[in-house]
């Protein structure tokens, strides 16, 4: 693997601890914008997706489905089937917007920010193992 690549691997592995960061932030205290950590928790899980992803060499589809991810990832790697994204992919880009936009309370919204700390262990082991080898 060349180091444009690597390089390219780490700045999404950057952006979507951006967005661990900012789910931190706004679980710290009080949770009120819930729809918010929400959309961040997809985000995050999306761009570790794509980067290992993108270290097996997969062109990367524009896409905010998880679950369209999670199936392009355990066709390289049979583990990522056994991660449930619950209605992760809600939260893409439509939460964003007023709407038929569901609002999860708080314990279902703590529930997405495991995961999508679970999701960035997970993953970032994986895509680790796949530089070192490479």
């Amino acid at each position: 693997m060349n180091k444009a690549t690597v390089d390219f691997i780490k700045q999404w592995l950057l952006k979507a601890n951006e967005d661990l960061l900012v789910i931190n932030k706004l679980t710290e205290f009080e949770i009120v914008a819930t729809t918010s950590v929400c959309f961040h928790c997809q985000q995050a899980v999306e761009k570790f997706l794509k980067a290992f992803l993108i270290a097996n060499g997969v062109d990367i589809k524009k896409t905010h489905n998880i679950e369209f991810l999670l199936s392009e990832c355990s066709d390289i790697d049979k583990d990522f089937a056994e991660i449930d994204p619950k209605e992760l992919s809600d939260f893409g880009v439509d939460a964003r917007y007023p709407g038929d936009t569901y609002i999860p309370d708080e314990k279902e919204t703590l529930e997405y920010k495991n995961l999508a700390f679970e999701i960035k262990e997970f993953v970032e082991s994986k895509i680790y193992k796949i530089l070192e080898l490479k």
